[in-house]
Order: structure tokens, then sequence, then C-alpha cells
């Protein structure tokens, strides 16, 4: 089933970051007047509303701006700008490793969330991204954790973003992560880890649960290091689902967790401003049939993890 088409924006994107869309209430069911509306509901943004409704962004879907004479009809939407709260940058470049005419592929850092949520909107690579590359119909064809870093794939071109995206909510994409975690002596060299897996809204962690298995790991010991307690070992992680934070809850089950987890397998807190333990798993390889022209494509990292130094 296709999903149903995103609205184009009728206004451009401001620093890389989308204009916002309001949903109003129904004709009877509010205040006559638009603007009246918006101003009961956002008392606390009240200075940049006026300002935004005396420079006309504050507009229809058709682009039109709203006035007190604008007509409400039953399910409308405006849209206007929403200046971000200040954000701690993110002190780490964005490596490119492809672009044509459809797709960016890029090395994405550590700590830097993929699309726009919550605190997080302009120090995000897709707000980067548009803004650095003047594209500004870029979207993410799947997402990485915010604490997980590289390879990452963009579309370019909305004519071709449904296509790429199916493929990746289709599972036809190979995928392999690189973690290093401790590996006590007799850890095998091939391990698999089936469960199910919840994430319950407002929890920062996800959690195993009983029930038929939605998540499936392959977990291979590429390399150990060191001796005892300190024996640390590489790891490459094969999912072939993509559960909620799946491979870092599969390792920490396995009693492997990941090297600077900050959930796993208890929450430790991490100031904005802390960039000084990143989680220790990359996205290390990308591979797909091209679902336009059909060729084989494969994507891998330049990064290295910095608890695995090469040697």
């Amino acid at each position: 089933m296709q999903k149903p088409r995103r609205p184009r924006r009728p206004l451009p994107l401001r620093d890389g970051v989308d204009p916002v869309r309001i949903r109003l209430a129904d004709p009877g069911q509010g205040p006559r007047s638009i603007p009246e509306e918006l101003r009961r509901r956002f008392p606390d943004r009240l200075a940049e509303l006026e300002a935004a409704l005396a420079a006309g962004q504050v507009v229809t879907a058709d682009g039109e701006p709203v006035t007190d004479a604008t007509r409400r009809r039953r399910g409308m939407d405006v849209w206007t700008y929403r200046t971000p709260a200040p954000e701690v940058p993110v002190p780490f470049e964005i490596g490119i490793l492809h672009r044509d005419e459809r797709l960016v592929v890029v090395d994405k850092p550590h700590f830097l969330a993929t699309t726009p949520r919550a605190g997080h909107v302009t120090e995000t690579a897709l707000v980067r991204l548009r803004r650095d590359l003047g594209l500004d119909d870029l979207a993410p064809a799947h997402r990485l954790d915010r604490l997980t870093a590289g390879v990452l794939v963009l579309t370019v071109d909305p004519a071709h973003r449904g296509a790429y995206q199916e493929l990746f909510a289709a599972r036809r994409v190979d995928k392999t992560y690189l973690a290093v975690a401790p590996a006590p002596v007799g850890t095998p060299e091939v391990r698999e880890r089936s469960s199910r897996i919840h994430k319950t809204r407002g929890i920062l962690q996800a959690a195993e649960v009983h029930g038929e298995p939605d998540a499936h790991t392959r977990i291979t010991l590429l390399e150990a290091r060191g001796t005892g307690a300190d024996r640390l070992g590489l790891y490459r992680l094969e999912p072939t689902t993509g559960r909620t934070h799946q491979l870092r809850v599969h390792m920490n089950a396995l009693g492997t967790p990941i090297l600077g987890d900050d959930l796993y397998p208890r929450v430790r807190a991490v100031g904005p401003a802390d960039f000084s333990r990143p989680l220790q798993l990359l996205a290390e390889v990308i591979g797909f049939t091209d679902p336009v022209s059909a060729e084989k494509r494969q994507f891998r990292t330049r990064r290295t993890l910095e608890s695995w130094p090469p040697g």
C-alpha cells in the first residue's frame, strides 16, 4: 500500500528548516478569525507570531497570507515558521561518501541526529546538509540513531523518494554495523539473538518482552584484544530487522553492552555539551539494488571507532 504523499510546503525552507504546519479548529469550533485562534493557542510565542502575520509568513496551503478576512474550511491547515531554540553545536563534520542526481550518501558523526526531533533541530544531519549543499528537497531514506555514526542515505529528488524509502521499509537492504564491547574469554565467535522488543513512550530504554520475536541480529566476534576483565572485542552486527535500539538491546542482553552506551545496561546522565564518550557503534556498510536504475550499490564508512584504533 502506497503511503499518502506528504503535503508540499507552501513556504521555502529557512536556514534548512521546514516551516511548521498547524491544523486549525473546524468552522464553528474556534474563533472566527484565524489570527485570533493562533494568538490564543500560542501565547508564549506571541511576538514571533505577530511578526510572521505582519510579514505575510503565516499562509494557507495555497501560499496565501492569512489575515482576519481569511475564510476557515474544515480540516484546514496553515503554515508558518518557528524559531528553533538555541542548540549546542555538534563539533564534528559530515563526510560525503557519494552524490548524484538521486542520492546523497554521508558518513554521519556520533551525536548528530538524522532529522529534527524534540530538542534537536538545527543540529541534525538533514538541516545541515540542506543548508550546506543547497538541496531544499533532501530527505532521509532511513534513519540512524543520534548516537550511532556511519553510513546514512538521503534522497535528492522527491519523485524517487518513495522508491528508496520503501526499499528500507521492506528490508531489501543489506546493513552491517561495527561495535566495540566486552569479549570475555569463551565468547562464541558467532551468536544470534531473536527477541521481541518493546519501547514505551516516555521511557528511555527499550526492553525485551515475552511474545513472538520481532527482532533478529547476527553477531560475529571479529577480533579480541586485552586480557581478563579488560578484554574487548570488535563485533560485526547484522540486523535483519530494525526495531528501536535493537543492536544495543541485543548486545546488552547477551552480557556485552556496547562501550559508551548511556542507556544500557543503565541510564547515565549526559550533558548536552558532553561529547567525550561516543557510543562505539558504527553503520559500516549499506548495500542494495537501486530501485530506479537496477544497479548494485554499496556504500562503506570511512570512519573508525575510537576504542578500536587500527593496528
